[in-house]
């Protein structure tokens, strides 16, 4: 059995990884502004992810073995994780990252909703203050006005359908992982998810003629800086997570929007007011609470 790590580095560890999250959707939207496609990126970025679980699984040992009828229901998770993450990515790449992060990070509670709709867990009290707190703050960050509704949801409502869209699929995703697949080891289960997700989007946006590779150099270092962040932050949670205490140390992957913001800011230009930036605290406070408020 693996010694556990102190919560505090723990703690540490999964901010670095999510800090590379964060750094895995800028580097993604140079590369649509350079050329790239959303589907290359997704593809590019999943193929590299699951080759490199792949290698480290065969260095721990891990059995590649699947019981009877689990296969079948990974690539069903797998599907859905492909589609998740391309709309998630299409959301990157039509408004600000750290907007379409906070909207995506609402899939928590998404979850706990879906869990308490089937039956499998009740919503307490700390759970009915934590979501219309998080969606206070998310309309703070979207800078959403009633006098200028229309005009806002214009400007951003295809981003935010998108990255929606990509919320309502990862609850659906970790629902499956908590009741439907739950016995199968989260590595093998990681491996599964995202080479389901590089063959499935290649396939189909190859028919589609949907892969368009960067135009020019920068667009190749987005591209590539995209890629190396996500299989770090994959790689660090792969091997951090089974030695965490409990959730201590999870709720830190609730930064990344708030490194998003930052990264966003400093390399992309993207830039918000003080109101906006308050909501998005307000969010991942909540988003934290709510993960509190369920142990």
């Amino acid at each position: 059995m693996e010694e556990k790590l102190p919560a505090r580095l723990g703690v540490a560890i999964v901010l670095l990884a999510s800090v590379c999250f964060a750094t895995n959707h800028i580097g993604a939207r140079i590369a649509f502004d350079h050329g790239a496609s959303v589907a290359t990126a997704v593809t590019v970025r999943a193929a590299g992810t699951a080759l490199l679980l792949l290698a480290l699984m065969r260095l721990q040992g891990v059995q590649i073995a699947f019981q009877r009828g689990t296969l079948g229901r990974l690539a069903l998770v797998g599907l859905l994780v492909a589609v998740q993450s391309y709309c998630l990515t299409s959301a990157v790449a039509i408004i600000p990252a750290a907007l379409a992060l906070l909207v995506f990070h609402t899939c928590p509670m998404l979850f706990v909703l879906l869990s308490w709709a089937s039956g499998k867990e009740k919503l307490r009290p700390g759970v009915l203050i934590a979501i219309p707190l998080a969606l206070a703050g998310l309309g703070l960050a979207l800078d959403i006005r009633f006098g200028q509704l229309a005009q806002r949801w214009a400007d951003i409502g295809a981003g935010v359908s998108w990255a929606f869209g990509a919320a309502v699929l990862y609850a659906i995703v970790l629902f499956a992982n908590a009741h439907w697949v739950k016995g199968v080891d989260g590595r093998l289960r990681t491996f599964v998810m995202t080479a389901v997700t590089g063959t499935v989007i290649l396939a189909v946006a190859g028919a589609a003629g949907a892969h368009a590779l960067p135009a020019d150099r920068i667009g190749w270092l987005g591209l590539s800086i995209q890629t190396a962040f996500y299989c770090v932050a994959m790689t660090t949670l792969f091997l951090t997570l089974p030695r965490l205490e409990g959730s201590s140390g999870t709720v830190a992957l609730n930064f990344e929007p708030i490194a998003a913001l930052g990264l966003a800011w400093i390399f992309l230009g993207q830039a918000v007011s003080p109101s906006q930036i308050a909501g998005a605290f307000l969010v991942v406070a909540a988003i934290v609470w709510l993960g509190w408020a369920r142990r």
